[in-house]
Protein backbone atom coordinates (compact mmCIF):
# COMPACT_ATOMS: atom_id res chain seq x y z
CA UNK A 1 0.00 0.00 0.00
CA UNK A 2 1.45 3.45 -0.93
CA UNK A 3 2.08 5.67 2.00
CA UNK A 4 0.68 8.40 2.80
CA UNK A 5 2.37 12.02 2.56
CA UNK A 6 1.99 14.20 6.06
CA UNK A 7 -1.31 15.96 5.70
CA UNK A 8 -1.63 19.70 3.87
CA UNK A 9 -4.76 21.72 4.09
CA UNK A 10 -5.61 22.18 0.35
CA UNK A 11 -9.06 23.63 0.74
CA UNK A 12 -10.31 25.98 3.47
CA UNK A 13 -14.40 26.78 3.27
CA UNK A 14 -16.47 29.30 4.88
CA UNK A 15 -20.15 30.12 4.20
CA UNK A 16 -22.85 32.26 5.70
CA UNK A 17 -20.80 35.01 6.57
CA UNK A 18 -23.38 37.91 5.36
CA UNK A 19 -21.26 40.69 5.10
CA UNK A 20 -22.93 43.88 5.80
CA UNK A 21 -25.52 42.68 7.82
CA UNK A 22 -25.45 44.44 11.50
CA UNK A 23 -26.09 41.11 13.24
CA UNK A 24 -23.60 39.47 11.34
CA UNK A 25 -20.47 39.09 13.63
CA UNK A 26 -18.35 39.62 10.94
CA UNK A 27 -19.45 42.95 10.02
CA UNK A 28 -18.04 45.65 11.95
CA UNK A 29 -20.03 47.57 14.24
CA UNK A 30 -19.43 51.60 15.90
CA UNK A 31 -18.51 51.21 19.59
CA UNK A 32 -21.54 51.30 21.39
CA UNK A 33 -23.68 51.51 18.52
CA UNK A 34 -25.66 49.22 16.58
CA UNK A 35 -24.76 50.97 13.32
CA UNK A 36 -22.29 49.08 11.11
CA UNK A 37 -18.92 50.27 10.85
CA UNK A 38 -17.28 48.83 7.38
CA UNK A 39 -14.02 50.88 7.19
CA UNK A 40 -12.67 48.98 9.96
CA UNK A 41 -13.17 44.39 10.33
CA UNK A 42 -15.00 42.91 13.15
CA UNK A 43 -13.09 42.23 16.34
CA UNK A 44 -14.42 37.77 15.29
CA UNK A 45 -13.06 38.48 11.69
CA UNK A 46 -9.60 39.85 12.80
CA UNK A 47 -9.54 36.92 15.52
CA UNK A 48 -10.66 34.40 13.02
CA UNK A 49 -8.38 34.84 10.51
CA UNK A 50 -5.52 35.08 13.22
CA UNK A 51 -6.53 31.01 13.12
CA UNK A 52 -6.46 30.51 9.80
CA UNK A 53 -3.19 31.83 9.71
CA UNK A 54 -1.94 29.56 12.46
CA UNK A 55 -3.23 26.36 11.59
CA UNK A 56 -2.26 27.58 7.84
CA UNK A 57 1.60 28.25 9.13
CA UNK A 58 1.78 24.68 9.97
CA UNK A 59 1.79 23.28 6.30
CA UNK A 60 5.28 22.06 4.88
CA UNK A 61 5.00 22.86 1.66
CA UNK A 62 4.92 25.88 0.26
CA UNK A 63 1.65 26.03 -1.88
CA UNK A 64 -1.06 27.82 -0.43
CA UNK A 65 -4.63 26.46 -0.11
CA UNK A 66 -7.66 26.90 -2.14
CA UNK A 67 -10.50 29.26 -0.09
CA UNK A 68 -13.89 28.07 -1.13
CA UNK A 69 -16.47 30.85 -0.22
CA UNK A 70 -19.67 28.54 -0.05
CA UNK A 71 -22.42 30.66 -0.18
CA UNK A 72 -24.32 33.69 1.41
CA UNK A 73 -20.93 35.46 1.88
CA UNK A 74 -22.70 38.96 1.14
CA UNK A 75 -25.72 39.89 2.53
CA UNK A 76 -27.53 41.23 -0.79
CA UNK A 77 -31.28 40.59 0.74
CA UNK A 78 -30.97 42.66 3.97
CA UNK A 79 -27.89 45.66 3.84
CA UNK A 80 -26.80 48.00 1.13
CA UNK A 81 -24.49 46.31 -1.94
CA UNK A 82 -21.54 48.94 -0.64
CA UNK A 83 -21.42 47.81 2.77
CA UNK A 84 -21.39 44.43 1.83
CA UNK A 85 -18.65 45.14 -0.59
CA UNK A 86 -16.44 46.82 2.05
CA UNK A 87 -16.85 44.18 4.72
CA UNK A 88 -16.06 42.43 2.37
CA UNK A 89 -12.85 44.06 1.75
CA UNK A 90 -11.90 44.42 5.14
CA UNK A 91 -11.97 40.65 4.95
CA UNK A 92 -9.40 40.32 1.84
CA UNK A 93 -7.63 42.76 3.92
CA UNK A 94 -7.29 40.71 6.67
CA UNK A 95 -6.54 36.93 4.41
CA UNK A 96 -4.64 38.41 1.51
CA UNK A 97 -2.25 41.16 2.85
CA UNK A 98 0.32 41.86 0.40
CA UNK A 99 3.44 39.05 0.71
CA UNK A 100 1.44 37.59 3.55
CA UNK A 101 -1.62 35.95 1.36
CA UNK A 102 -3.23 32.91 3.00
CA UNK A 103 -4.72 31.51 -0.34
CA UNK A 104 -3.60 30.78 -3.98
CA UNK A 105 -7.20 31.72 -5.38
CA UNK A 106 -10.60 32.49 -4.51
CA UNK A 107 -13.68 30.00 -5.68
CA UNK A 108 -17.21 31.39 -4.94
CA UNK A 109 -20.23 29.29 -4.57
CA UNK A 110 -23.25 31.71 -4.72
CA UNK A 111 -26.48 31.05 -2.27
CA UNK A 112 -29.73 32.45 -1.30
CA UNK A 113 -28.73 35.85 -0.22
CA UNK A 114 -25.48 36.43 -2.56
CA UNK A 115 -27.89 34.59 -5.83
CA UNK A 116 -27.72 37.86 -7.87
CA UNK A 117 -23.17 37.96 -7.90
CA UNK A 118 -24.37 34.77 -9.74
CA UNK A 119 -26.77 36.53 -11.90
CA UNK A 120 -24.54 39.04 -12.64
CA UNK A 121 -21.57 36.82 -13.40
CA UNK A 122 -23.84 34.52 -15.87
CA UNK A 123 -25.33 37.21 -17.64
CA UNK A 124 -22.22 38.95 -17.79
CA UNK A 125 -20.83 35.68 -19.32
CA UNK A 126 -23.61 35.49 -21.69
CA UNK A 127 -23.26 38.98 -23.14
CA UNK A 128 -19.36 38.13 -23.38
CA UNK A 129 -20.02 35.08 -25.46
CA UNK A 130 -22.96 36.29 -28.00
CA UNK A 131 -20.39 38.89 -29.21
CA UNK A 132 -18.47 36.02 -30.55
CA UNK A 133 -21.65 34.84 -32.99
CA UNK A 134 -22.47 36.42 -36.37
CA UNK A 135 -25.18 38.17 -36.27
CA UNK A 136 -27.55 35.25 -38.49
CA UNK A 137 -26.20 32.41 -36.36
CA UNK A 138 -28.54 31.27 -33.59
CA UNK A 139 -28.63 32.20 -29.89
CA UNK A 140 -28.70 29.60 -27.18
CA UNK A 141 -30.35 30.44 -24.31
CA UNK A 142 -28.53 31.62 -21.16
CA UNK A 143 -26.42 29.17 -18.88
CA UNK A 144 -28.30 28.51 -15.79
CA UNK A 145 -25.28 26.26 -13.97
CA UNK A 146 -21.76 25.68 -14.81
CA UNK A 147 -19.53 23.02 -14.66
CA UNK A 148 -19.18 21.24 -11.24
CA UNK A 149 -15.32 20.67 -11.29
CA UNK A 150 -14.23 24.37 -12.58
CA UNK A 151 -10.63 24.09 -10.43
CA UNK A 152 -9.06 22.76 -13.91
CA UNK A 153 -10.65 25.08 -16.16
CA UNK A 154 -8.52 27.33 -18.00
CA UNK A 155 -11.37 30.14 -18.52
CA UNK A 156 -13.61 30.24 -15.53
CA UNK A 157 -16.48 31.90 -14.91
CA UNK A 158 -15.37 35.21 -13.20
CA UNK A 159 -17.60 36.43 -10.38
CA UNK A 160 -17.46 39.77 -11.65
CA UNK A 161 -18.37 42.00 -8.71
CA UNK A 162 -15.75 40.31 -6.80
CA UNK A 163 -13.06 40.04 -9.03
CA UNK A 164 -13.55 44.05 -9.49
CA UNK A 165 -12.86 44.54 -5.96
CA UNK A 166 -10.19 42.65 -5.61
CA UNK A 167 -8.17 44.53 -8.57
CA UNK A 168 -8.79 47.37 -7.13
CA UNK A 169 -5.52 45.91 -4.80
CA UNK A 170 -2.07 46.48 -6.63
CA UNK A 171 -0.83 43.07 -5.53
CA UNK A 172 -3.97 41.33 -6.65
CA UNK A 173 -4.15 42.64 -10.06
CA UNK A 174 -4.20 39.39 -11.69
CA UNK A 175 -6.55 37.73 -9.26
CA UNK A 176 -9.90 36.07 -10.70
CA UNK A 177 -12.73 35.12 -8.30
CA UNK A 178 -13.91 32.06 -10.03
CA UNK A 179 -17.30 31.30 -10.11
CA UNK A 180 -19.40 27.73 -9.54
CA UNK A 181 -22.77 27.35 -9.25
CA UNK A 182 -24.89 25.68 -7.88
CA UNK A 183 -22.17 22.92 -7.31
CA UNK A 184 -18.84 22.78 -6.90
CA UNK A 185 -16.78 19.22 -7.17
CA UNK A 186 -12.89 18.04 -6.38
CA UNK A 187 -12.26 15.33 -7.78
CA UNK A 188 -9.29 13.18 -7.18
CA UNK A 189 -7.18 12.17 -10.54
CA UNK A 190 -6.10 8.62 -10.59
CA UNK A 191 -9.02 7.94 -7.45
CA UNK A 192 -12.21 7.46 -6.91
CA UNK A 193 -13.14 10.17 -4.52
CA UNK A 194 -14.35 13.50 -4.41
CA UNK A 195 -15.59 16.57 -2.50
CA UNK A 196 -18.56 18.77 -3.22
CA UNK A 197 -19.32 21.97 -2.00
CA UNK A 198 -23.00 23.19 -1.96
CA UNK A 199 -24.58 26.66 -0.19
CA UNK A 200 -27.19 24.16 0.45
CA UNK A 201 -30.84 26.17 -0.40
CA UNK A 202 -31.98 23.63 -2.97
CA UNK A 203 -32.31 21.06 -0.01
CA UNK A 204 -35.03 23.23 1.21
CA UNK A 205 -38.59 23.42 -0.67
CA UNK A 206 -39.21 27.28 0.08
CA UNK A 207 -36.01 27.58 -2.80
CA UNK A 208 -37.79 25.39 -4.87
CA UNK A 209 -41.23 27.21 -4.83
CA UNK A 210 -41.98 27.70 -8.37
CA UNK A 211 -41.02 24.66 -9.63
CA UNK A 212 -43.41 23.39 -6.44
CA UNK A 213 -46.27 25.74 -7.71
CA UNK A 214 -45.90 24.42 -11.61
CA UNK A 215 -46.53 20.56 -10.08
CA UNK A 216 -49.38 21.82 -8.24
CA UNK A 217 -50.80 23.79 -11.31
CA UNK A 218 -49.49 20.88 -14.07
CA UNK A 219 -49.83 17.76 -11.63
CA UNK A 220 -48.68 16.10 -15.01
CA UNK A 221 -45.52 17.90 -14.97
CA UNK A 222 -43.11 16.57 -12.69
CA UNK A 223 -40.81 18.52 -10.39
CA UNK A 224 -36.70 19.28 -12.04
CA UNK A 225 -34.30 16.07 -11.81
CA UNK A 226 -31.52 18.61 -13.00
CA UNK A 227 -29.72 21.30 -11.03
CA UNK A 228 -30.05 23.37 -14.26
CA UNK A 229 -34.09 22.68 -14.29
CA UNK A 230 -34.32 23.79 -10.71
CA UNK A 231 -32.53 26.76 -11.49
CA UNK A 232 -34.11 27.63 -14.79
CA UNK A 233 -37.49 27.74 -12.72
CA UNK A 234 -36.48 29.59 -9.56
CA UNK A 235 -34.16 31.86 -9.86
CA UNK A 236 -36.12 34.90 -10.87
CA UNK A 237 -37.72 33.80 -7.18
CA UNK A 238 -34.52 33.83 -5.47
CA UNK A 239 -33.00 36.69 -6.67
CA UNK A 240 -35.79 39.03 -6.08
CA UNK A 241 -36.79 38.06 -2.65
CA UNK A 242 -33.35 36.44 -1.18
CA UNK A 243 -30.99 38.57 -2.96
CA UNK A 244 -32.16 41.85 -4.02
CA UNK A 245 -34.47 43.10 -0.91
CA UNK A 246 -31.64 45.34 0.58
CA UNK A 247 -31.36 47.78 -2.96
CA UNK A 248 -35.13 48.56 -2.30
CA UNK A 249 -34.23 51.82 -0.06
CA UNK A 250 -36.87 52.15 2.76
CA UNK A 251 -39.09 49.04 1.42
CA UNK A 252 -35.44 47.35 2.06
CA UNK A 253 -35.26 48.49 5.58
CA UNK A 254 -38.87 47.75 6.33
CA UNK A 255 -38.50 43.85 4.99
CA UNK A 256 -35.81 44.04 7.10
CA UNK A 257 -37.81 44.58 9.84
CA UNK A 258 -40.38 41.74 8.84
CA UNK A 259 -37.78 39.51 8.24
CA UNK A 260 -36.12 39.92 11.73
CA UNK A 261 -39.83 39.80 13.36
CA UNK A 262 -40.28 36.33 11.73
CA UNK A 263 -38.15 34.75 13.81
CA UNK A 264 -40.57 35.88 16.82
CA UNK A 265 -44.38 34.73 16.34
CA UNK A 266 -45.35 37.25 18.58
CA UNK A 267 -44.02 40.31 17.46
CA UNK A 268 -44.67 39.09 13.42
CA UNK A 269 -48.64 38.06 14.63
CA UNK A 270 -48.71 42.05 16.07
CA UNK A 271 -46.89 43.27 12.58
CA UNK A 272 -48.91 41.16 10.15
CA UNK A 273 -51.94 41.93 12.29
CA UNK A 274 -51.73 45.79 11.73
CA UNK A 275 -51.25 45.31 8.24
CA UNK A 276 -54.20 43.07 7.90
CA UNK A 277 -56.33 46.08 9.08
CA UNK A 278 -54.60 48.38 7.70
CA UNK A 279 -55.51 47.10 4.45
CA UNK A 280 -58.97 46.32 5.22
CA UNK A 281 -59.74 49.97 5.42
CA UNK A 282 -57.88 50.90 2.41
CA UNK A 283 -59.36 48.21 0.06
CA UNK A 284 -63.07 47.23 -0.01
CA UNK A 285 -64.33 43.38 -0.86
CA UNK A 286 -67.50 43.17 -2.71
CA UNK A 287 -70.10 41.67 -0.13
CA UNK A 288 -67.57 41.47 3.55
CA UNK A 289 -66.87 44.20 5.68
CA UNK A 290 -63.90 45.94 7.63
CA UNK A 291 -63.97 43.73 10.20
CA UNK A 292 -63.99 40.25 8.33
CA UNK A 293 -62.01 41.46 5.58
CA UNK A 294 -59.56 41.89 8.70
CA UNK A 295 -60.19 38.52 10.21
CA UNK A 296 -59.58 36.92 6.57
CA UNK A 297 -56.68 38.49 5.83
CA UNK A 298 -54.99 37.48 8.89
CA UNK A 299 -55.64 34.07 8.80
CA UNK A 300 -54.03 34.25 4.90
CA UNK A 301 -50.74 36.04 6.32
CA UNK A 302 -50.16 34.09 9.03
CA UNK A 303 -50.75 31.03 6.98
CA UNK A 304 -47.64 32.18 4.52
CA UNK A 305 -45.95 33.12 7.93
CA UNK A 306 -45.99 30.38 9.42
CA UNK A 307 -44.72 28.29 6.09
CA UNK A 308 -41.46 30.89 5.92
CA UNK A 309 -40.84 30.22 10.01
CA UNK A 310 -40.66 26.42 9.27
CA UNK A 311 -37.59 27.13 7.33
CA UNK A 312 -34.42 24.92 8.65
CA UNK A 313 -32.44 27.76 10.41
CA UNK A 314 -35.51 28.31 12.37
CA UNK A 315 -35.98 24.82 13.98
CA UNK A 316 -33.74 24.70 16.40
CA UNK A 317 -34.77 21.39 18.25
CA UNK A 318 -32.94 19.13 16.29
CA UNK A 319 -29.65 19.47 13.79
CA UNK A 320 -31.39 18.19 10.97
CA UNK A 321 -35.39 18.18 10.84
CA UNK A 322 -37.20 15.41 9.31
CA UNK A 323 -37.96 17.66 6.61
CA UNK A 324 -34.22 19.01 6.00
CA UNK A 325 -33.19 15.18 5.97
CA UNK A 326 -35.30 14.24 3.30
CA UNK A 327 -34.10 17.60 1.12
CA UNK A 328 -30.91 16.51 1.51
CA UNK A 329 -31.46 13.26 0.61
CA UNK A 330 -33.73 14.06 -2.52
CA UNK A 331 -30.73 16.95 -3.78
CA UNK A 332 -27.98 13.77 -3.54
CA UNK A 333 -29.91 11.48 -4.93
CA UNK A 334 -31.39 12.79 -8.22
CA UNK A 335 -30.31 16.47 -9.17
CA UNK A 336 -26.48 16.20 -7.80
CA UNK A 337 -25.68 12.49 -8.91
CA UNK A 338 -27.62 13.67 -12.43
CA UNK A 339 -25.07 16.27 -12.91
CA UNK A 340 -22.25 14.20 -12.09
CA UNK A 341 -22.64 11.58 -14.52
CA UNK A 342 -23.80 14.19 -17.23
CA UNK A 343 -19.91 15.61 -16.61
CA UNK A 344 -18.88 11.81 -16.95
CA UNK A 345 -18.00 11.57 -13.28
CA UNK A 346 -19.65 8.46 -11.87
CA UNK A 347 -16.88 7.99 -9.08
CA UNK A 348 -18.95 10.39 -7.37
CA UNK A 349 -20.96 7.93 -5.80
CA UNK A 350 -18.21 5.82 -4.60
CA UNK A 351 -16.40 8.14 -2.17
CA UNK A 352 -18.25 11.62 -1.61
CA UNK A 353 -17.88 14.05 0.83
CA UNK A 354 -20.45 16.69 0.87
CA UNK A 355 -20.23 20.28 2.04
CA UNK A 356 -22.70 22.86 2.69
CA UNK A 357 -24.31 25.43 5.01
CA UNK A 358 -27.57 27.76 4.95
CA UNK A 359 -29.22 25.97 8.25
CA UNK A 360 -26.65 27.82 10.19
CA UNK A 361 -26.54 24.62 12.13
CA UNK A 362 -23.13 23.24 11.59
CA UNK A 363 -22.46 19.21 12.22
CA UNK A 364 -20.53 16.11 10.90
CA UNK A 365 -21.91 12.80 10.08
CA UNK A 366 -21.76 9.96 7.77
CA UNK A 367 -25.23 9.18 6.41
CA UNK A 368 -26.67 6.80 4.30
CA UNK A 369 -28.27 7.83 0.80
CA UNK A 370 -29.57 5.52 -1.82
CA UNK A 371 -27.26 6.16 -4.97
CA UNK A 372 -24.52 6.22 -2.68
CA UNK A 373 -24.03 2.11 -1.61
CA UNK A 374 -20.88 3.23 0.90
CA UNK A 375 -22.76 6.41 2.43
CA UNK A 376 -21.83 10.37 2.32
CA UNK A 377 -19.46 11.94 4.67
CA UNK A 378 -21.67 15.80 5.42
CA UNK A 379 -20.35 18.57 6.89
CA UNK A 380 -22.34 21.82 7.64
CA UNK A 381 -20.53 25.10 8.14
CA UNK A 382 -23.22 26.33 10.21
CA UNK A 383 -23.02 30.33 9.91
CA UNK A 384 -22.27 34.00 11.60
CA UNK A 385 -25.30 35.43 12.12
CA UNK A 386 -27.10 35.91 15.23
CA UNK A 387 -30.76 35.79 14.20
CA UNK A 388 -32.62 35.29 18.13
CA UNK A 389 -32.26 37.30 21.56
CA UNK A 390 -32.12 34.14 23.25
CA UNK A 391 -28.98 31.72 22.75
CA UNK A 392 -29.36 28.63 20.19
CA UNK A 393 -27.30 26.02 20.97
CA UNK A 394 -27.12 24.23 17.98
CA UNK A 395 -26.69 27.44 15.90
CA UNK A 396 -22.62 28.75 15.53
CA UNK A 397 -20.03 28.96 12.82
CA UNK A 398 -17.30 26.44 11.46
CA UNK A 399 -14.59 26.20 9.14
CA UNK A 400 -13.80 23.02 7.42
CA UNK A 401 -10.82 21.82 5.82
CA UNK A 402 -9.44 19.66 3.06
CA UNK A 403 -6.42 18.16 2.77
CA UNK A 404 -4.57 16.38 -0.54
CA UNK A 405 -6.24 13.12 -0.01
CA UNK A 406 -9.70 14.92 0.19
CA UNK A 407 -10.21 14.00 3.71
CA UNK A 408 -12.08 16.76 5.54
CA UNK A 409 -12.60 17.68 9.17
CA UNK A 410 -14.75 20.40 11.08
CA UNK A 411 -13.24 23.25 12.96
CA UNK A 412 -16.43 24.39 15.28
CA UNK A 413 -15.33 28.05 16.02
CA UNK A 414 -18.25 28.78 18.15
CA UNK A 415 -21.71 27.72 19.09
CA UNK A 416 -24.27 29.91 20.89
CA UNK A 417 -24.88 28.63 24.47
CA UNK A 418 -26.16 30.65 27.61
CA UNK A 419 -22.82 30.32 28.98
CA UNK A 420 -20.66 31.47 25.52
CA UNK A 421 -17.87 32.32 27.81
CA UNK A 422 -17.38 28.17 28.43
CA UNK A 423 -17.85 27.53 24.74
CA UNK A 424 -13.99 26.40 23.24
CA UNK A 425 -13.10 25.47 19.65
CA UNK A 426 -13.25 22.14 18.57
CA UNK A 427 -12.35 20.01 15.51
CA UNK A 428 -14.68 17.13 14.50
CA UNK A 429 -14.90 14.82 11.72
CA UNK A 430 -17.69 12.81 9.86
CA UNK A 431 -16.65 9.00 9.49
CA UNK A 432 -17.94 5.48 10.66
CA UNK A 433 -17.86 4.84 14.38
CA UNK A 434 -15.22 5.85 15.99
CA UNK A 435 -12.76 6.08 13.55
CA UNK A 436 -10.60 8.62 12.90
CA UNK A 437 -8.09 9.94 10.00
CA UNK A 438 -4.47 11.54 10.21
CA UNK A 439 -5.96 14.39 8.64
CA UNK A 440 -8.34 14.83 11.70
CA UNK A 441 -5.17 13.84 14.13
CA UNK A 442 -3.31 16.34 12.88
CA UNK A 443 -5.60 19.19 12.83
CA UNK A 444 -6.47 18.55 16.29
CA UNK A 445 -2.24 18.90 17.37
CA UNK A 446 -2.84 21.95 15.72
CA UNK A 447 -6.03 23.18 17.84
CA UNK A 448 -5.42 23.84 21.44
CA UNK A 449 -8.37 25.47 22.71
CA UNK A 450 -6.52 27.12 25.91
CA UNK A 451 -3.86 28.58 24.04
CA UNK A 452 -3.48 31.17 21.61
CA UNK A 453 -5.27 32.52 19.22
CA UNK A 454 -8.09 29.91 19.79
CA UNK A 455 -8.04 31.11 23.40
CA UNK A 456 -8.92 34.82 22.06
CA UNK A 457 -10.73 34.18 19.52
CA UNK A 458 -13.63 32.34 22.24
CA UNK A 459 -13.59 35.19 24.53
CA UNK A 460 -14.33 37.85 21.35
CA UNK A 461 -16.73 35.90 19.74
CA UNK A 462 -18.96 35.55 23.14
CA UNK A 463 -18.82 39.23 24.05
CA UNK A 464 -19.94 39.83 20.33
CA UNK A 465 -22.88 37.29 20.41
CA UNK A 466 -23.49 38.62 23.52
CA UNK A 467 -23.53 42.33 21.36
CA UNK A 468 -25.34 41.15 18.66
CA UNK A 469 -28.25 39.48 20.80
CA UNK A 470 -29.06 42.60 22.57
CA UNK A 471 -29.42 44.75 19.65
CA UNK A 472 -31.73 42.41 17.68
CA UNK A 473 -33.51 42.91 21.39
CA UNK A 474 -34.12 46.54 20.85
CA UNK A 475 -34.79 46.29 16.88
CA UNK A 476 -37.14 43.91 16.95
CA UNK A 477 -39.52 45.52 20.27
CA UNK A 478 -38.84 48.74 19.01
CA UNK A 479 -42.15 50.70 18.71
CA UNK A 480 -43.45 50.91 14.69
Amino acid sequence: MKKRGIPEIRYVCLSDMHLGEEDSLLTNLKRGSTETDPEEPSPVAIQLVECLREVLSKNKSPKKPVLILNGDILELALSETNEAAMAFQRFVELTMESGKELFSRIIYVPGNHDHHLWESARETQYVHFIRTLEPRELLPPPWHTTSMFVEKTRHPVPCYFLTRLIKRYRHLKRAIVATAYPNLGIFKRGGQKCVVFHHGHFTEPMYQLMSTLRSLIFPDRGKPETVWGIEGENFAWIDFFWSTLGRSGRAGSDMELIYERMRDERQLEKLLDTLAENIARKYDLPGLGDVMESKMMKWIFRAVARNFMERERTQTARLLTEKAEEGLRSYLNTPLRNQALAEGRGALLRDTTFIYGHTHKPFEQNMRFEAYPDGVKVYNTGGWVVETEKPEPLHGGAVVLVDQNLDAVSVRMYSESASPEKERVRVGVATRGDEKTPFYDHVASLVDPSKEPWKTFSSVVAEEVRIRARHLHGRVRQKD
